[in-house]
């Protein structure tokens, strides 16, 4: 058994390993701001046990995507390139018509340009799951829903576990 120094605290850290599911409502939030947020808790940076080599993020679910907002004229000047590998193959794409026609990208390579350029950037990328309109699949996994104040994090892992134990309670 292991002896407890005095004034230590014990922890669980597999609970602090453990990957939440955070719900995230885009509608009418800076594409900027809100990549921010959705990148630190992709890595995990809002964990105490954060480190850059150990991949310790949560899932986010983001809804409401077509609804995001851009600040100043980049709705009218932003574009997206991407290259077919074809001679003269680089194409543009408007934001307007990107928001169109695929907006859950637009968040994608928002979050995407602000992760570490490293071997975990996929597998952060894949936890981060993107929906146009109000309806996701995966309410239910939702811990927590964070549509109004996606910037604050929980303080430890007895706070989770404390939620996720009122989340049963209720279901009962």
């Amino acid at each position: 058994m292991p002896r407890l120094v005095p004034n230590s605290s014990v922890g669980n850290t597999a609970l602090a390993y453990a990957r939440a599911w955070r719900g995230v409502d885009a509608e009418g939030q800076v594409l900027g701001r809100l990549a921010t947020r959705i990148a630190i808790v992709l890595m995990g940076k809002h964990k105490p046990i954060y480190d850059q080599a150990n991949d310790c993020g949560d899932y986010v679910v983001v809804k409401n995507a077509r609804k995001v907002t851009v600040t100043g004229k980049k709705a009218d000047q932003k574009l997206y390139r991407h290259h077919t590998q074809f001679p003269g193959g680089l194409k543009e794409i408007p934001y307007k018509t990107m928001l169109d026609r695929n907006p859950e990208e637009i968040i994608r390579r928002a979050v995407s340009g602000m992760l570490p350029k490293n071997r975990l950037r996929a597998k952060r990328l894949e936890r981060l799951l993107i929906f146009p309109d109000a309806e996701t699949p995966h309410e239910a996994n939702l811990i927590r829903d964070h549509a109004a104040e996606f910037g604050q994090t929980f303080k430890n892992a007895r706070e989770v576990e404390r939620m996720a134990a009122e989340v049963k309670t209720a279901e009962v």
